[in-house]
């Protein structure tokens, strides 16, 4: 009870910071010139209205859910899904307010400070609202739960359902918590993915390559959709992702626990209450260390003073700094902690090679994976490193050649960062086994705080650009907002890669602890691909992948291609638009991307939630194996190439238009470059992050079910 106290403080902390970071930047910090509010009038109204017709939608399904839920499970399980819906979609909305009026009071500090490292500051206050809230809301509806259903918390004594299953109640109440993170965030990320990238195509194709005018110029009807585009995918959408992926880390681990502990006391193996307690509240407090290591190194960060002018600023290295720092103190605060937890304990028939000191080295091992997975999509994404450099060489022979050599990188990526996936997943299990890989995700993700405030950092630097150019703030305020937003699309890059690294270690965690729930407690536990079932799920799983991605990939086409029109309309028939005389009709181009993209994410979405389902009920539990490993594996290397291919060509091309070749043949190329790359690093990449994760937790939560009532089983086979 005690830890969970202070989890509960660190949580209410955390949420107050952010409140007081909002309250900070909406009533301290001035919004510019009569031009500057207004552009950021419509691009805030825009994102509320993208927010409030994505819940009308969400908030139905969701009690459909709910009531399935109570159902099929329990009751319980229905209250902790819907707790789970309220965290996300309330990180969600506090975060979107906070990057809505951040973007405005950016391009304000550039204006008047002419100081790139107060610019920074800025655009960072704003990025913790999110980061803050992420982590803050997902502890604060955990302990809830927690404290709701305290008396089987430390209990794994199994109950039956109304269809005669047994199931332990609180391995299925926090799946159901996690599953309603999950909900929100796989319709937050796809509506918002497919939103934000066909606006951005709509208006690169239209402005940059047929009007030949600048990005996020006044005159192109698409740019506040745009802009309103980077907050709804970039912003909302990202704190739903990490918020599902850290909540996911924390249930999968404490979940493998228990039927770790099932399957131990089934072969009278030696293992006590009191180290099972211990090892249940490790996890949660984990992270609550890393909460609190992130809010003092963004106090830190926060307080800096600016360096002297005749000192070069570089906003990425800051930006490395604080994130460094966040993982440096969560990493040494937790060895502590650690050692002061299990003191004195043995660790019994747990399969610990070096004492509890392997649950460290476990969590170090994925703080330090989490870290090196953003140094390699640096080094295939950054404007600085040779992998972008070379499509910006290519560029003029032609788009073609962009792509291909994007491509080309993207392909390489996967390699190295695959090799460390592998390497979270083999030195935790040598050191402690199956709960040694759960616990390297509980690492990557423990200061998940800190990157997400650096990771919404980006989009607020964007949009604090297109309010500079739509505004006319002139060239020098330009300079200091594209260079904070280039520095945005490699910290864009950084965080979704680690959010593919956390992705594939919390569904690794995931289904083995999916396997332990089907399988007998005294069997060994394993998932054998020579089996049939498990080998034509695992087809189907790889398959799955790209069939998803295509739907996004095409649905993103269709909400362009009607702003694409929507847009030559305008400039066809509004008199004096195109001079600049007059200004377009924004609200049409925002109204059809919202329209759109919550139109398109409906089946993709049901998809991801049904699949499993389906499948387990009619092929059985084997068969969802087979599907959830092909599809981890897939997606994993999709994403990966999703992610480094486009944000290798939007730095392509921003260093193109740097080097003052707007309009030329090689800014055209990149800008091609660019719109494929869209809809591959911002809908594509991040939403199959989501479509594993909500798999696996569907599955882990149904399989009690679906093991014992299936069609094969039904007819005996």
């Amino acid at each position: 009870m005690v830890y969970l106290i202070i989890t509960l403080i660190v949580a209410l902390t955390a949420i107050g910071y952010a409140v007081r970071n909002y309250i900070y930047l909406k009533e301290e910090l001035p919004e510019g010139t009569p031009e500057m509010v207004q552009i950021a009038h419509f691009i805030r109204e825009g994102a509320n209205t993208f927010l409030r017709k994505l819940y009308a939608i969400v908030i139905p399904v969701m009690l459909v859910i709910a009531l399935v839920l109570s159902g099929m499970l329990d009751f319980s399980v229905a209250v902790a899904f819907i707790i789970g819906t309220l965290m996300s979609a309330t990180a969600g909305i506090f975060g979107m307010q906070g990057a809505t009026r951040a973007n405005v009071r950016v391009a304000e500090k550039a204006r008047t400070s002419r100081n790139i490292f107060e610019t920074l500051k800025v655009a960072v206050l704003g990025g913790s609202i999110n980061g803050l809230s992420t982590m803050g809301f997902a502890l604060l509806g955990l302990v809830i739960v927690c404290l709701l259903y305290y008396k089987q918390l430390f209990s794994i004594a199994e109950t039956t359902n109304s269809w005669g299953v047994g199931y332990i109640p609180i391995s299925q109440i926090l799946t159901a918590y996690a599953l309603g993170c999950s909900v929100i965030a796989i319709f937050a990320r796809v509506a918002g993915g497919i939103y934000t990238k066909g606006s951005d195509t709509a208006a690169d194709l239209v402005g940059k390559t047929e009007e030949r005018i600048p990005e996020d110029d006044p005159r192109n009807a698409a740019v506040i959709a745009d802009n309103v585009g980077d907050n709804v995918g970039d912003t909302a959408g990202l704190g739903s992702d990490l918020l599902e992926s850290f909540m996911g880390t924390i249930v999968s681990t404490i979940v493998l626990l228990i039927h770790t502990i099932v399957s131990y006391m089934a072969m009278n193996m030696e293992f006590s209450q009191r180290l099972y307690e211990k090892m249940l509240i490790f996890p949660i407090v984990f992270v609550t260390i890393g909460l609190f290591s992130c809010e003092l190194s963004l106090f830190r960060f926060l307080k800096k003073k600016a360096p002297a002018e005749d000192e070069p600023i570089n906003p990425h290295k800051e930006l490395n700094k604080f994130t460094w720092t966040s993982a440096g103190l969560t990493a040494a605060l937790n060895i502590a902690f650690t050692f002061m937890l299990f003191g004195g304990e043995t660790t019994g028939s747990l399969p610990f090679r070096f004492g509890f000191a392997s649950l460290i080295i476990s969590a170090v091992v994925g703080i330090v994976a989490g870290i090196a997975i953003g140094l390699i999509t640096e080094i295939y994404t950054s404007d600085e490193k040779s992998t972008t450099k070379k499509i910006v060489e290519i560029a003029p022979k032609g788009a073609s050649l962009v792509i291909n050599q994007g491509m080309a990188g993207a392909m390489k990526s996967v390699l190295p960062i695959v090799v460390v996936l592998a390497c979270i997943v083999l030195i935790p299990y040598a050191c402690a086994g199956f709960l040694g890989i759960a616990i390297s995700a509980v690492g990557m993700l423990s200061f998940v705080a800190a990157t997400v405030t650096v990771d919404s950092y980006g989009p607020i630097a964007d949009n604090a650009g297109g309010i500079a150019e739509m505004a006319k703030l002139g060239d020098d305020v330009r300079k200091i907002t594209d260079m904070l937003d280039s520095v945005g699309n490699t910290t864009a890059a950084i965080g979704k890669g680690l959010a593919i690294g956390a992705a594939s270690s919390t569904t690794i965690g995931m289904m083995i602890a999916y396997v332990y729930i089907f399988s007998p407690p005294t069997a060994e536990v394993s998932l054998n691909m020579i089996n049939p079932l498990v080998f034509a799920g695992l087809l189907v799983g790889c398959a799955i992948t790209y069939f998803f991605s295509g739907m996004l990939i095409e649905a993103v086409a269709e909400v362009a291609e009607r702003m694409v029109q929507e847009v030559r309309r305008q400039f066809a028939e509004i008199p004096g638009l195109r001079e600049g005389e007059a200004l377009p009709d924004y609200k049409e181009c925002v109204e059809i991307a919202t329209v759109g993209a919550i139109k398109e994410m409906k089946l993709p979405a049901i998809i991801a939630i049904i699949l499993p389902i389906v499948g387990g009920f009619i092929m059985g539990p084997l068969f969802v194996g087979g599907i959830l490993m092909g599809a981890i594996l897939s997606a994993i290397v999709l994403a990966v190439f999703c992610g480094n291919s486009g944000g290798a060509w939007d730095n392509a091309k921003k260093m193109v238009e740097s080097l003052g070749k707007k309009g030329y043949p090689e800014h055209i190329a990149t800008v091609v470059g660019d719109t494929v790359g869209d809809s591959l690093k911002d809908t594509v990449g991040p939403s199959l992050d989501i479509f594993i994760k909500i798999m696996s937790t569907v599955s882990i939560l149904f399989a009690p079910l679906f093991s014992v009532y299936n069609l094969l089983n039904l007819f005996g086979k």
